[in-house]
C-alpha cells in the first residue's frame, strides 16, 4: 500500500506539473501572439505613415512639376540652407525703398536669422543674383508687378535687390500715377513698376491706401480700367489670392453708379475666382503682343496664423526657425485656387499664349519664421487687449525684408536672364 500511495502521489504530481507545462506553453504561446499582433499593428501603422509621407511628396512633386523651364531643373523643388556668409543679399538699413509693412528689424525685430536662409533646390544651383545684369536685360524696357500687396512685397525686395546696381547719383523714387507705383533706373532707361489690383479686374478695393471695406464688390468682367495701364509692359508678373479668401462677397453685373446694375451676394468664392481669371485671360489673349511681352504668374504666397501644428492654437508670432519637414503642407494653401490657376494657364498655353507659373508656395510654406508678426508699422489703432495679446495682431500673411521675396525674385531672375 505504502508502494501505491507513493505512486498515486507521484501521478498526481505529474499531472500537476503537466497541467504546468500546458498552462505555461499556451501562456507563452499566447503572449507570442500578442506581442506579433502588437509588433504587426505597429509595422502596420509605420507602413501606413511611411505611405502617407510619400503620397504627400508625391502630392507636392505633383504641385510642383512642369513649373520649370530655366535649364530644365526644378527651381521650386528643395530645401532651406541657412548662410550667413552670403545672405542676406543687402542690408534693410541700406534699402532706400524699404517700405514699413516689411520693415522688421527697424520695428523691433531682434532675431534675424530669417534674413540667412538661402533656398537650394535639389538638383541644380540658383545662379548669383545680379542686379546689374537684370538691368541691363530689361534696358529700355518696362517690368510691371500687378495684384495685392504680395507683390507689392516681392516689388519692393525686387527694388532693394537691384539697389546696389544703380549709379550713386541717380535718383532713387518712386513716383505715383493712380494706381501705378513707378520706379524708374534712369542709367538703364529701365521701368519697375507695381500695379495696385487685388482681384484683377475691377472692384471697390481698387484705392491702393483706401481698400479696407466690409462688403468687398467685384465687376467680374470688367478689367479694362486696371488692364490699359499693363499694355506696354514688356514683363509682368501677376498674382491674386489673399482677398479672395473672404467667405461671401458681392458679385456686380454693370458699373458701380448705374441704376441697372445687377448685384449678387454669392459664397462660391471658388467659381467667382474662376470667372475672374477668365477676364483676365481673355483680355490678355485678344491684347498682348505674344512676341513682345513675357508673362508671370505667381503662386499661392502662404500665411501662417496655425504655426506647424494645425491642431496648435499658435501663429508665426515668435516663431524664429523653418519647417524643416518635406511633407509639410500648411493649412494656408488652397489647392482648389491653385488647380483653378494652373488650369487657366493651361488653357492660354493652348492657345498659342505662354505664361510661366512661379510655383513659389511650397517653398514658402516651410518659412513660418519669415512673417513680419508684431515687428512692421501697423495703420488702423491697436486696443489695449490687442496690444495685451501680441498674437491677437500679427502679421502672418507678409514677409520681412530682406527674405523669402527675395526668392521668388532670385527665381524670376533666372528666368529672365535665360530668356531670349
Amino acid at each position: 500500500m505504502k508502494n501505491l500511495g507513493t505512486w498515486k502521489i507521484g501521478l498526481n504530481f505529474h499531472y500537476v506539473a503537466g497541467f504546468f507545462l500546458i498552462a505555461l506553453v499556451s501562456a507563452a504561446l499566447f503572449l507570442t501572439a500578442e506581442n506579433g499582433g502588437t509588433l504587426q499593428a505597429q509595422d502596420s501603422q509605420k507602413r501606413q505613415q511611411t505611405a502617407r509621407n510619400e503620397e504627400r511628396k508625391e502630392e507636392i512633386r505633383l504641385y510642383n512639376e512642369g513649373t520649370d523651364s530655366v535649364g530644365r531643373c526644378n527651381l521650386f523643388s528643395g530645401r532651406w540652407v541657412y548662410d550667413n556668409l552670403s545672405y542676406p543679399l543687402y542690408k534693410e538699413a541700406n534699402c532706400s525703398f524699404m517700405l514699413d509693412d516689411y520693415a522688421c528689424e527697424r520695428y523691433g525685430r531682434k532675431d534675424l536669422k530669417y534674413q540667412n536662409w538661402r533656398w537650394q533646390p535639389h538638383h541644380c544651383d540658383l545662379p548669383r543674383f545680379n542686379g546689374t545684369a537684370l538691368l541691363e536685360k530689361i534696358r529700355g524696357k518696362k517690368l510691371v508687378f500687378v495684384g495685392d500687396s504680395l507683390n507689392r512685397n516681392q516689388w519692393a525686395s525686387m527694388l532693394c535687390l537691384i539697389e546696389s546696381s544703380i549709379h550713386q547719383s541717380s535718383p532713387k523714387l518712386v513716383n505715383r500715377d493712380g494706381n501705378m507705383f513707378i520706379f524708374q533706373a534712369t542709367d538703364y532707361n529701365a521701368t519697375i513698376g507695381f500695379y495696385w489690383s487685388p482681384f484683377l479686374v475691377e472692384s471697390n478695393s481698387d484705392d491702393p491706401y483706401r481698400h479696407h471695406v466690409k462688403d468687398r464688390m467685384i465687376r467680374i468682367t470688367a478689367i479694362e480700367k486696371h488692364a490699359r495701364h499693363w499694355t506696354d509692359a514688356d514683363i509682368l508678373i501677376f498674382d491674386s489670392f489673399m482677398w479672395w479668401l473672404e467667405p461671401t462677397m458681392t458679385v456686380l453685373w454693370g458699373s458701380f453708379d448705374s441704376p441697372d446694375a445687377i448685384y449678387k451676394r454669392v459664397e462660391m468664392r471658388l467659381r467667382v475666382f474662376e470667372m475672374a481669371l477668365n477676364t483676365w485671360s481673355e483680355w490678355l489673349e485678344i491684347n498682348i503682343n505674344r512676341t513682345k511681352t513675357k508673362l508671370f504668374f505667381r503662386s499661392i504666397s502662404p500665411y501662417h496664423y496655425y504655426g506647424e501644428n494645425w491642431e496648435t492654437p499658435q501663429n508665426c508670432y515668435n516663431e524664429t526657425e523653418p519647417i524643416m519637414k518635406e511633407t509639410y503642407w500648411g493649412i494656408g494653401t488652397d489647392r482648389d485656387m491653385m488647380r483653378i490657376t494652373k488650369s487657366t494657364i493651361q488653357r492660354l498655353e493652348t492657345r498659342g499664349l505662354r505664361v510661366e507659373y512661379l510655383n513659389v508656395t511650397n517653398l514658402s510654406d516651410y518659412r513660418k519664421d519669415g512673417h513680419p508678426s508684431i515687428y512692421r508699422k501697423f495703420h488702423q489703432h491697436l486696443s489695449p487687449e490687442q496690444l495685451a495679446d501680441p498674437k491677437s495682431y500679427s502679421d502672418c500673411v507678409h514677409w520681412c525684408l530682406p527674405g523669402v521675396p527675395d526668392t521668388w525674385n532670385h527665381i524670376l531672375y533666372s528666368y529672365i536672364i535665360n530668356s531670349s
